[in-house]
């Protein structure tokens, strides 16, 4: 095996982050690089002008935390892995960390719904780790792990002890969650996304569901509070920075702007690669489109009007029935968002608690705040200068 240099960052986060030889070279590939110009959160710097920060730095960040789950999951008697630095488990889960993202298109979830061939950020990062340069960076250094296992461990298609790894990545208590709401706070500036990260971490267990007898993620009951502190993080991160009322309008406008171009995202992982945000913000510059112009020149449709932040089903209807009527009236005077989630439901799956007399129960029964979290589904309605009065006193009606 040739050897590479091993590679060691500063962040802001996490302090120094080491790469070994394989985490190094697969970090030079040219889809690891293209992820520095890509931003963490599509154009959410013309808002919090801090919120520079690329989907590079929080792979590292995401590859460094799941090298720290897997050893506080590792300490755990009833741990089913190999607890050595260098066991391919290990390795194995920091790489697909590192490698997560690699799929992103410009802009990042700002415009993630442009592939050609109706895939998705998810199905091209696939096809970037099965690509030749990558599946070259394993066959060097992979040293056991190969570019397959990131992919069946990134689809959960692992078997035994190992399918733990998946949900360490994506799942319910998963480190990408942990990185970015700690770096997003950071630097958009808030204190919304803070949370004790150490106590997480250290309380994280490999619980045996009874049902099942398998092996799941899930805490011990003195890391509620903490895993509780992330919760409501997540949530606020949402009502106050990814649904931020301008922001919303900058990624109406982008869309609009994309599809006006026609611009979409090459399902061809070597075409897709040339695409970032730069190239996108140059053409952007050079269009005289009233939708470029928005995001350039903060010329965006003004709002006027916004729901409650918490709509009921029925509440919801209603409000998209007196949409209606406005979508034919008004045209391209009119954009619309509905900002939409559950920030406070992590995952798919339940995360069980393990209580003092080690009953498992599901993190929703453990809790007794999280009852009171409510989803978030919030209509906003921005227009033109030109219709703004007409439309703002419409809606007060």
């Amino acid at each position: 095996m040739n050897a590479s240099p091993k590679l060691a960052f500063r962040d802001p986060i996490h302090g120094f982050i080491e790469a070994d030889e394989l985490e190094a070279a697969l970090i030079r590939t040219r889809p690891m690089q293209r992820l520095r110009q890509v931003r963490q959160l599509g154009l959410t710097h013309l808002v919090f002008p801090g919120a520079e920060h690329s989907r590079f730095g929080h792979a590292l960040g995401t590859m460094h935390l799941a090298g720290r789950v897997y050893d506080a999951l590792a300490r755990a008697d009833e741990m089913p892995l190999d607890p050595g630095r260098r066991a391919r488990a290990r390795r194995l889960v920091r790489a697909a960390a590192l490698l997560h993202d690699l799929g992103h298109a410009p802009f990042s979830h700002w415009a993630e719904d442009l592939f050609e061939d109706g895939i998705d950020h998810e199905e091209m990062s696939r096809r970037l780790l099965a690509g030749d340069e990558i599946g070259g960076v394993f066959e060097r250094f992979g040293d056991g792990v190969e570019g397959s296992d990131v992919i069946r461990l990134l689809g959960d298609r692992l078997d035994g002890p190992e399918r733990l790894l998946s949900p360490i990545v994506s799942g319910e208590l998963d480190v990408d969650k942990m990185d970015y709401l700690l770096r997003d706070s950071l630097f958009c500036g808030v204190r919304y996304g803070n949370f004790d990260l150490d106590q997480v971490v250290s309380t994280v267990r490999p619980l045996v569901d009874d049902a099942t007898g398998e092996h799941r993620l899930g805490i011990d009951a003195e890391g509620l509070h903490a895993v509780e502190s992330l919760i409501l993080a997540r949530y606020y991160m949402f009502t106050q920075v990814y649904f931020h009322v301008t922001g919303k309008a900058l990624e109406l406008h982008l869309n609009e702007w994309l599809h006006e171009q026609g611009i979409t995202w090459s399902s061809d992982p070597d075409r897709f690669l040339a695409d970032d945000d730069g190239e996108m913000m140059t053409r952007m510059r050079r269009s005289d489109s009233l939708h470029a112009r928005a995001i350039t020149d903060r010329a965006h449709f003004r709002l006027a009007h916004e729901t409650e932040e918490h709509l009921a089903p029925e509440e919801k209807l209603a409000f998209e029935r007196r949409l209606e009527p406005l979508r034919e009236r008004y045209g391209r005077d009119l954009l619309i968002s509905n900002s939409a989630k559950d920030p406070h439901r992590l995952g798919r799956g339940r995360v069980p608690v393990r209580q003092a007399n080690g009953r498992l129960v599901p993190l929703e029964e453990a809790s007794h705040f999280m009852r009171f979290l409510r989803r978030i589904d919030r209509y906003r309605v921005y227009c033109s200068e030109a219709v703004y009065d007409e439309v703002k006193l419409v809606l007060a009606g």
